[in-house]
């Protein structure tokens, strides 16, 4: 059975967490299964969007699997660990592909914990059934956010809710999430796919290029101030402006009819 489902509908890509009975928890085979799957995402030409959640009604993923990474401590297989997963099964993981342009919509249908809620926020849409819950206890287990949890969060929410939660390990109902702008959506578990396809079909309404180069630019630039953000050269943008779909845009709409975005 693997631990990573992987499914290819048209332009999207479904990457789902295979490991219901543990709660999506990530073992060292996981991250090499998820490694392979974003390489051939990103490869892949023909996909444009990808979708990312757990199986199952109760979880996204409740992050690393302790069992594993205890049986590995008391065996001295495991070694210190900080930020960051070089060396590691499945490195680079989602979580460091800085570099990765294509638009991903997580699928949150339950706990997003530890190294799953980092999943989560390395995202770029996520959609909850109001039923999740979001959290980092790293802090309580004696180890820290090593996937990018303690410098995601502090940047996509108020500071105090961030350094609140990862100090404490304290948790974001989904109503809390969606209040500080942590999440694009919530909606109760029986409309959760139904509004996940309604982001899809947006994003796929958009020219594929166009979306890589604004969150390339986006995320370069976040830090920068606005006068170089704008002198700023951005590979992804180089790409679209020269492409044909940056021509076809317009002529679609004086056309009045739907774009054919080629994507290349």
């Amino acid at each position: 059975m693997p631990k990573v489902l992987y499914d290819k509908r048209g332009h999207v890509a479904y990457v789902t967490l295979n490991r219901p009975e543990v709660l999506n928890a990530m073992d060292l085979a996981t991250h090499e299964e998820l490694g392979s799957v974003w390489d051939d995402f990103e490869a892949d030409d023909d996909m444009w969007v990808g979708v990312l959640t757990g199986a199952g009604g109760r979880a996204f993923s409740v992050g690393q699997d302790l069992k594993e990474l205890a049986a590995r401590n008391a065996n001295g297989t495991a070694e210190p660990s900080s930020f960051g997963s070089r060396g590691k099964p499945g490195w680079p993981r989602l979580t460091e592909r800085f570099s990765l342009a294509k638009p991903i919509v997580a699928r949150v249908n339950g706990y997003a914990l530890g190294g799953g809620f980092e999943l989560a926020l390395a995202c770029d849409i996520i959609v909850a059934a109001d039923h999740a819950t979001f959290g980092l206890p790293e802090a309580r287990l004696g180890l820290i956010p090593g996937a990018g949890g303690v410098f995601r969060l502090a940047r996509q929410v108020p500071y105090r809710t961030a350094m609140g939660m990862l100090m404490t390990g304290r948790r974001l109902e989904a109503a809390q999430a969606l209040a500080c702008g942590l999440v694009n959506e919530v909606v109760p578990a029986e409309a959760l796919d139904e509004r996940v396809d309604a982001w899809v079909a947006d994003l796929l309404e958009s020219a594929p290029l166009s979306v890589r180069a604004i969150k390339e630019a986006a995320r370069l630039s976040v830090d920068m101030p606005l006068e170089q953000a704008f002198t700023a050269r951005y590979a992804w943008e180089e790409r679209r402006m020269r492409s044909a779909d940056a021509i076809e845009g317009p002529r679609a709409f004086a056309e009045k009819r739907r774009p054919r975005w080629q994507g290349r």
